[in-house]
């Protein structure tokens, strides 16, 4: 009668013929490594420069690939002005891996642009306060006289009020969206040529 395996036996012998993939495993953890390095260059605490100088020559592509993909993923409109860092922060990084002045002067174009979508989404959101403000007031008289006392309503607990200013400013960021999209593909294909 033959012996009986465990399962650990049959594990490794159906695995005998895999071999691991040293370059590619040496790919992936530096295309990882290019991930971390780009958050903390946007958090404020690295160098991509010091960081790819130490990584070996085999492995700088794909380092550069990881810090690029974190990078270019950062690119996007900006909720509130504290995001214009982020952007200025991301937009130097790219222009450390890609290397192309005309990358700088576009990018530098596309963070002035997205100053004026900043200033363009306060007037737009204080326009249709204006705008909808009769239509509060009415609303807060009518609760005033139900429960018999002054009510304030916040714009934004009023689901009528929040579908009319998310059409109006869907308009506005479609607007600016398709700065940010070109922006990416034009850094996408500049990094391709390096």
């Amino acid at each position: 009668m033959g012996r009986i395996k465990s399962a650990l036996e049959i594990a490794l012998e159906r695995t005998e013929s895999v071999k691991g993939d040293k370059t590619g495993i040496e790919q992936f953890e530096a295309r990882q490594q290019g991930k971390r390095l780009a958050n903390e260059f946007l958090a404020g605490s690295g160098s991509l420069e010091e960081g790819i100088k130490k990584c070996p020559k085999d492995q700088r592509a794909a380092l550069k690939q990881g810090i690029f993909d974190v990078l270019n993923a950062q690119i996007t409109l900006p909720a509130a002005r504290e995001d214009e860092k982020r952007l200025e922060t991301a937009g130097k990084g790219l222009q450390t891996i890609i290397g192309d002045h005309r990358f700088a002067a576009l990018y530098k174009q596309f963070i002035q642009a997205m100053a004026r979508y900043l200033d363009e989404a306060a007037q737009y959101e204080e326009a249709i306060k204006r705008q909808y403000a009769p239509k509060l007031r009415q609303k807060e008289e009518e609760l005033a006289r139900r429960i018999g006392r002054q009510v304030r309503l916040d714009p934004f607990q009023d689901p009528a009020f929040v579908a009319f200013y998310n059409q109006n400013m869907s308009a506005l960021k479609s607007n600016y969206q398709g700065m940010a999209d070109q922006i990416r593909e034009q850094a996408a294909l500049l990094f391709e040529k390096i």
